[in-house]
């Protein structure tokens, strides 16, 4: 079993920026793909960014490309969601999640293992 904690949310100015963590714990994490994702009250959970094993491609929405940068390092087990220029459209809880096989996809059902989520509220 793997078990995903995430950190770092909290409440920002519109314009601010944000680095939330997730550390794996109960197994290593280091072959697995990694995904962020979030959800907004009254909406469905969304993707934001995933993340080979290696670190060596990533993938983004569209909506945060250019302003997320997700990252990893597997000798903490832990991955990272660095948030630039947050618009107050970015509050929600996010959550990260971990693929054991590896497919790196945008749909949740592709992942087996989730955090209990950080709340990030952005202010205008």
């Amino acid at each position: 079993q793997v078990q995903l904690v995430e950190s770092g949310g909290g409440l920002v100015q519109a314009g601010g920026s944000l680095r939330l963590s997730c550390a794996a714990s109960g197994r290593t994490v280091s072959t697995y793909g990694m995904g962020w994702f979030r959800q907004a009250p009254g909406k469905e959970r969304e993707f934001l960014a995933a993340i080979t094993w290696s670190g060596g491609r990533s993938y983004y929405a569209d909506y945060v490309k250019g302003r997320f940068t997700i990252s990893r390092d597997n000798a903490k087990n832990t991955v990272y969601l660095q948030m630039n220029s947050l618009r107050p459209e970015d509050t929600a809880v996010y959550y990260c999640a971990a693929d054991r096989f590896h497919r790196v996809g945008a749909s949740p059902g592709e992942y087996d293992y989730w955090g209990q989520g950080t709340q990030v509220t952005v202010s205008s």
